[in-house]
């Protein structure tokens, strides 16, 4: 009997840290400023912010794409930044296969995730001559 009480109990115990360290997961909102130019092989770059409990993050992106790309285009997106703990969270290699077509100005939405398992998602507008059927990988930098 004492022993099932001490199971019981160790149960809960188990139980509530693992729902108190997924109730840690919060969001924050993100903006991105992106320049992208490529002729079958481009590259990307860009700039952005992160605010997170009330605090703002200078951001710094990259990132290459491989396929039929052709033109440039500047992309301002912002959106939500999901299941991160801590700002540092937002960091790493978003990868997604994409086609589009920009002449003039565009809408464009996109949903990522990282290694570390935060999902961003982001809409916004395009500007440029852009056309792309590709693999790209964006990769995200928090200044500190």
């Amino acid at each position: 009997m004492k022993l099932s009480l001490i199971l019981r109990a160790a149960l809960v115990a188990f139980v509530v840290c693992i729902a108190g360290s997924a109730a840690r997961a919060d969001e924050g909102q993100v903006t991105l400023v992106i320049f992208k130019a490529g002729w079958f092989v481009g590259g990307s770059g860009g700039k952005g912010v992160l605010t997170f409990r009330g605090h703002t993050y200078a951001l710094t992106t990259g990132g290459l794409d491989y396929g039929l790309v052709f033109g440039g285009s500047q992309t301002t997106l912002q959106g939500r930044i999901r299941n991160i703990r801590q700002p540092s969270d937002i960091e790493g290699v978003y990868g997604a296969a994409g086609v589009g077509v920009a002449f003039g100005a565009g809408v464009r939405g996109i949903v990522l995730t990282n290694p570390n398992g935060a999902v961003l998602e982001l809409a916004g507008k395009q500007l440029g001559l852009m056309a792309n059927v590709d693999l790209s990988g964006l990769a995200i930098h928090l200044n500190q």
